[in-house]
Formats: C-alpha cells, sequence, structure tokens
C-alpha cells in the first residue's frame, strides 16, 4: 500500500556528453517526459565535455520543455563534467544520466511515490538495446551473467556496502540526495593524474552505499544504447580495464584480490603465446567455446551466444591491456605525484 506524495521535490538531471550530437536530443525529451510524469520540479544540466561535433548547440536546440543549462569545458572526462553538473545542480535531488540513455516514461513517477517512505537512492534497471547490435549483445549476455543474483529475479530490492558487487550499479542512470553526491564526489580521489581515466562512479557508489541502501527496482527502468562499431566496442573495452582497476584495486574493494591476480596469470598468458601461439589460439578458442556454452546454459538463443562466444576472447584482451595501462597510471602517479 503506498500514500501520494505531497510537495513536488525539486531535480537536477545531469548529463556529460561528448560528441553525441546525434543522441542528446532524444534523451533530453525522454527525461523530460520522466521528469513530468513523475511530477517534479526539474531542469537540465548538460556538460558538453570538449564536444567537437556541436552537441552542445544540438542540446540547445532539443526544446524539450523544461529548462536546459549546457555548460562547456575543455575535455576532462566524466568525472569532472559530473562534478561541474553537481556544483550547478541548486535542487533537491540529481539524476545522472548517460547522454545514450532513455528513461522509461514511468520511471520517475516511481520514484516520487518511493520519496515517502525514505527510500531515497536509486540506481536503475537498465535494458541494454541489443536489437540486431553483436556489441550490445555481448554487453547485455555479460551483464546479466556477472550480475546473475539480480536478473535471474528483477524486482524491487535493495543493497549496501556488504553486498555492493553482487548488484548493477553505475551512473548510467542514478537517482540521489544532491547532498549526498556532493559528499561523495567530494571524497573522492582518482588515483591517477589525468581524471579522465578515472572510475566515475564505483567507488563513489560504494561510499553512498555504506550511507544508505541503494535501491533497484524493474519500475525505475532506461534503456541504454550500445555503440555499434568494432573499433567502439574495442575503445570500450580498453577503457573499462582501466577504470575497473581505480576502482576495484581498493583494499576495500571485494574484487582487490583478483585485481591482483590478475598481472602474474596474464604475464605468464602472455609468454606463452609469445613461445607456443598455437597454444595461445587453443587457449582462445577454448574460452569462446567455454563463453558460448555458458550463454547457452542460461537461455539465450544461439545468435546471442554465439556474438558472446566471439567477442569474449577480443574482450578479454581488451580489457587486460587496459588494466595493465591502469597499472602504469598507478605506478606514474606514485612516482610523479602532482603538485599542488
Amino acid at each position: 500500500m503506498s500514500s501520494q506524495p505531497s510537495s513536488s521535490p525539486s531535480l537536477t538531471v545531469i548529463i556529460p556528453v561528448y560528441n553525441e550530437r546525434e543522441q542528446i536530443a532524444g534523451t533530453l525529451r525522454a527525461a523530460a517526459a520522466a521528469v513530468k510524469a513523475g511530477g517534479f520540479n526539474g531542469r537540465f544540466v548538460v556538460i558538453d565535455d570538449g564536444s567537437s561535433d556541436g552537441t552542445g548547440e544540438a542540446a540547445r536546440n532539443a526544446s524539450p520543455g523544461l529548462p536546459v543549462q549546457v555548460i562547456t569545458q575543455h575535455n576532462q572526462g566524466r568525472l569532472a563534467a559530473r562534478r561541474a553538473g553537481l556544483e550547478a545542480a541548486p535542487d533537491d535531488y540529481v539524476l545522472f544520466l548517460d547522454s545514450r540513455v532513455a528513461i522509461a516514461p514511468h520511471g520517475l513517477r516511481f520514484i516520487r511515490q518511493q520519496l515517502d517512505f525514505d527510500r531515497r537512492v536509486w540506481n536503475a534497471h537498465v535494458v541494454i538495446d541489443a536489437d540486431g547490435n553483436p556489441y550490445g549483445t555481448f554487453w547485455d549476455v555479460l551483464t546479466r551473467l556477472v550480475f546473475s543474483r539480480y536478473f535471474a529475479n528483477p524486482r524491487t530490492t535493495s543493497y549496501t556496502a556488504d553486498d555492493f558487487d553482487a548488484f548493477p550499479k553505475g551512473t548510467t542512470c542514478f537517482f540521489a540526495p544532491t547532498s549526498l553526491m556532493e559528499q561523495g564526489f567530494e571524497r573522492f580521489r582518482s588515483r591517477y593524474r589525468d581524471e579522465r581515466n578515472a572510475n566515475d562512479d564505483t567507488p563513489i557508489l560504494r561510499w553512498v552505499a555504506g550511507q544508505q541502501p541503494i535501491h533497484i527496482s524493474p519500475e525505475f527502468q532506461c534503456s541504454y544504447r550500445p555503440r555499434r562499431t568494432f573499433d567502439g566496442f574495442l575503445r570500450h573495452a580498453f577503457h573499462r580495464g582501466i577504470v575497473f582497476v581505480d576502482g576495484h584495486g581498493r583494499r576495500d574493494a571485494a574484487l582487490f584480490p583478483a585485481v591482483v591476480a590478475f598481472y602474474p596469470l596474464s604475464l605468464i598468458g602472455l609468454l606463452v603465446a609469445l613461445k607456443r601461439p598455437r597454444l595461445a589460439c587453443g587457449l582462445a578458442a577454448s574460452m569462446a567455446l567455454a563463453a558460448g556454452v555458458l550463454a547457452s546454459r542460461r537461455g539465450y538463443r544461439a545468435r546471442a551466444a554465439l556474438s558472446f562466444a566471439a567477442l569474449t576472447p577480443v574482450y578479454a584482451v581488451a580489457h587486460g591491456a587496459g588494466m595493465w595501462r591502469g597499472l602504469q597510471l598507478l605506478i606514474a602517479n606514485r612516482l610523479f605525484p602532482p603538485t599542488e
């Protein structure tokens, strides 16, 4: 049984963008419809992080029906962009939103009702739009396998710092009190000198989960449109490896032992590949076969299982290379720390 919310809370939707001219107008309009349906007093803050394709101008001309403020900055990465958005947010709540995300029409109406029960921190249930896109299919299968505890039975639930790594999380679509997120961003320090390589959500949200439960529900849903090129897939996987080290290579992270173990194991694998390339090819084929079998056993159709099988070795190499790059950045920061 739910009660009706009283006064209309205020909401700033923060959207960092980089070269997303073709996506930003649709993202703004879908979000505006959800904000209005939820009864929030809403506005947008779009941070144009050094785009070269006219993304900022496209955001200004989108006319979503809510005020849009566009902040233009030199390319500094999503962490700096979100921080700039927070600094410009005057409202009770913030909604972090990626530029390739469309919020379901009634998602924020559900959130509005939940605020009366003091459930104020929400990670959206993200549906990856993988239709006809093998790279999107890969991300969809991988996400559901990694977070099978939730996706095996999607429901309204919550998690804390104790079970943080078992549930999907991220600032793809994340709702929270502005003051709480300001504290989280203030406390976070990347271990990289260049914040464009920083993990812009995991450590912050881990801290948030230690303060208040993070809720998740299919009732608060959004769709994500992944990139559709092999080059984009490789660059994304490589970057994920870099930020993985910054986010999970910390002693308080459940995956810290795995990060530490990765380096000697991958070095052994590299030596094997150099000395016995046929064996390395066989291991890659075995990895692909195992990935395809796993996807099939989890109920995925043949095409999805095939996409996951074919791209798993590629992803492993690109992500692993990103992790080695992350280690290099960590060492560089230790040897040559930034001067104040």
